[in-house]
């Protein structure tokens, strides 16, 4: 009998310590709006490229206070238009643009990404010095590879075809490119991603004519991919250096400069609408 009341004891008092506990944790991570949104303003937002040249005209307008350096990539931590950012060179390609992506949200807890560079333009419209803004990314080079020497995204093999960026980072992106470079020549639409400088005029076709594809680069949906697992908006923001055609290696060495200043000044002006707002 003492035993049996001793045993109740204990399991009330563990229900108690529960209650108070689960009480407690309620308390804590209650937050009023006004919380959510002073914390959210505190994050910094982060800015990736895959390239020195790609960031090169940002980063001599951000104030850096601190470089981090992890994993091989040098964080570059400060502001731009008075607002807090993380910069940084992700290096070309899937596997290191995945790895940077979350390095900087797991060490840095952005409150998104924007990532930016050049790109070869796909669809027709899409000229050298045009902008394209993601409205989703997606692999083009991730699904089932047949004879007839295609890849076919989307089949069973894979889950999700494409990632949908974040609609008000893209409004804002866009209205940004916009007032940098005139309403003719920036785009929003799909942006495809492989681990292939493109330099194929039939691929190309191909996945215009299939996936509607905009722009093709190396490393926007890594990007997309890793942030949406960790549910942090992101927007790609690709300046054309090529049309990933036969002449792509030529027009590439003849833009990239250019594209890529281009690229960069789309950035501050979409920083700059944001510490109007």
């Amino acid at each position: 009998m003492k035993n049996g009341i001793k045993l109740l004891s204990v399991l009330l008092a563990s229900v108690l310590l529960l209650a108070s506990c689960s009480t407690m944790n309620t308390s804590e991570s209650s937050m009023s709006m006004d919380e959510v949104s002073a914390k959210t303003a505190e994050q910094p937002l982060g800015i990736m490229s895959a390239m020195d040249v790609e960031l090169a005209f940002l980063l001599e307008q951000a104030t850096i206070d601190e470089v981090v350096s992890i994993g091989g990539n040098d964080f570059n931590v400060g502001t731009l238009e008075g607002q807090p950012v993380v910069i940084v060179k992700a290096g070309v390609g899937k596997s290191l643009s995945a790895a940077c992506t979350a390095i900087l949200i797991d060490e840095f807890d952005v409150s998104g990404i924007v990532f930016t560079g050049i790109a070869g333009g796909v669809a027709p419209e899409v000229d050298i010095t045009d902008v394209v803004i993601s409205t989703h990314v997606m692999f083009h080079d991730y699904g089932y590879f047949g004879n007839d020497g295609k890849v076919a995204i989307g089949t069973d093999f894979v889950s999700k075809v494409d990632v949908e960026s974040d609609a008000d980072m893209v409004e804002e992106a866009y209205e940004a490119a916009v007032e940098v470079l005139g309403e003719d020549k920036v785009y929003e639409g799909l942006i495809a991603t492989g681990d292939q400088f493109m330099a194929n005029a039939e691929y190309v076709d191909y996945l215009y004519n299939t996936y509607d594809v905009y722009a093709v680069e190396m490393e926007g949906a890594s990007v997309g991919y890793v942030a949406s697992q960790y549910d942090v908006p992101f927007v790609v923001i690709r300046s054309m250096s090529d049309k990933a055609d036969g002449l792509a290696h030529e027009a590439y060495n003849n833009w990239y400069s250019v594209v890529s200043d281009n690229s960069g000044k789309i950035v501050m002006q979409f920083m700059k609408n944001r510490a109007a707002e």
